[in-house]
């Protein structure tokens, strides 16, 4: 069977709707060829049994995906260093030593605090008087100060990191040139980060890592730099866009909305329904190779291979989710893909849920009245970038 290779992305990625192509292909054709921008062809992978197969299974390795001949929608390559970019032993290695900021006891014990820097943002927006921009006044900066405090860099350098970071994510948005200078510039403040806390360490994540490099030479210097800026990154980009896409969604759906008033106590379960529902990025991981070959839906990936599985496709398979094309708050047993799955599944997970469920419950606490200032089809989204989300949130009370 002669298969063709389709270009992707499919088409423009606007608003939350994530392209129709992708169920097409997983009703027809679930392991399909694409072309990506870079690094050439792949295959795509739709179906959720399928997605958690190659998240799991070890014959599929992120380490072999390293370097510029690998499939990517972003300029930039992955670099060995990263660790999202590593399979066991150096996997395992990095994420002991990260994992422990994360752990479900230590964001229980930050919790009060992104609490109070919520309630202290809205106080804000409340004294400014409406309207207001859900994304600058509060979407943004609540993930940006946790990560912060948790990594010991100064929120007062939030406007630096925060344009780096945007630019590192483009797909299409800036130029190689610009990517590649917006990358050394960030080391460049990263390494500035990490000198100051060889000579003045404190309580915090990149002080850890700092002395686990120094002293226990757990680290290269190359993996600190790379593990810091991933962090700062990863740390505030995905949940800034996903408070903002789950606030769009909610009021612009008075119903959704109405209900999470009604049954405060569905929160937990409504937010991890929004996460399987919402396509955050283009629909694609990061690639894989296969180092031997192996079937997938009647499909024979070739070792050597790349496999891109799409989570946001696995998270609306009517294999694994009843109605999967509804947005249900109360929806049983979610095993979603919006954190991965396998050794890989982000490490974030904990602290994301718990900002997404303290940013809501502070919202809709404070804000009885919240609405959308301007009608829904007239609020802007990011193009060109890795992570979707609306460029402002213009919101009444």
């Amino acid at each position: 069977m002669t298969r063709s290779t389709r270009d992707f992305p499919f088409g423009p990625a606007v608003g939350l709707d994530l392209d129709p192509m992708f169920l097409r292909l997983q009703q027809t054709e679930p392991v399909s060829r694409i072309r990506l921008p870079y690094g050439g062809v792949g295959w795509l992978v739709t179906r959720y049994a399928d997605a958690k197969l190659v998240m799991t299974d070890a014959r599929f390795s992120r380490a072999a995906a390293v370097g510029p001949d690998t499939p990517r929608l972003s300029p930039a390559p992955g670099g060995a260093a990263s660790m999202v970019l590593m399979d066991p032993p150096e996997h395992t290695r990095v994420r002991r030593l990260v994992s422990k900021a994360f752990t479900p006891k230590r964001v229980h014990e930050i919790t009060p605090r992104v609490r109070q820097m919520a309630d202290e943002l809205l106080a804000d927006m409340l004294r400014k008087g409406p309207p207001a921009d859900l994304v600058e006044d509060y979407a943004l900066p609540l993930p940006v100060m946790v990560i912060c405090e948790l990594l010991g860099v100064p929120f007062g350098d939030q406007n630096q990191f925060r344009e780096w970071s945007t630019v590192v994510m483009s797909t299409t948005a800036y130029t190689p040139a610009e990517v590649d200078a917006a990358i050394t510039a960030f080391s460049e403040y990263l390494w500035d980060r990490i000198d100051e806390r060889r000579e003045h360490p404190g309580d915090d994540l990149l002080s850890a890592l700092v002395c686990a490099r120094d002293e226990g030479k757990s680290l290269s210097e190359a993996e600190l730099v790379t593990i810091a800026g991933t962090l700062l990154v990863a740390g505030h980009q995905n949940t800034v866009n996903q408070i903002a896409n789950f606030t769009y969604l909610l009021l612009a759906d008075p119903e959704l909305l109405s209900r999470i008033r009604q049954e405060p106590d569905i929160l937990p379960t409504a937010i991890e329904e929004l996460l399987r529902f919402v396509a955050l990025g283009h629909g694609v991981s990061f690639a894989r190779v296969a180092t031997v070959d192996v079937e997938l839906s009647g499909v024979v990936i070739a070792a050597g291979d790349a496999v891109l599985v799409s989570p946001q496709a696995a998270n609306l398979d009517p294999a694994q989710f009843d109605d999967p094309g509804q947005l249900r708050l109360d929806r049983p047993d979610n095993q979603h893909m919006a954190f991965g799955a396998g050794m890989h599944h982000c490490l974030g997970a904990p602290l994301a849920r718990m900002e997404l469920r303290v940013a809501f419950e502070r919202l809709l606490d404070t804000l009885p009245g919240l609405r959308m200032a301007v009608p829904p089809q007239e609020v802007q989204w990011k193009t060109g970038l890795l992570a979707r989300g609306p460029i402002a949130l213009p919101v009444a009370w």
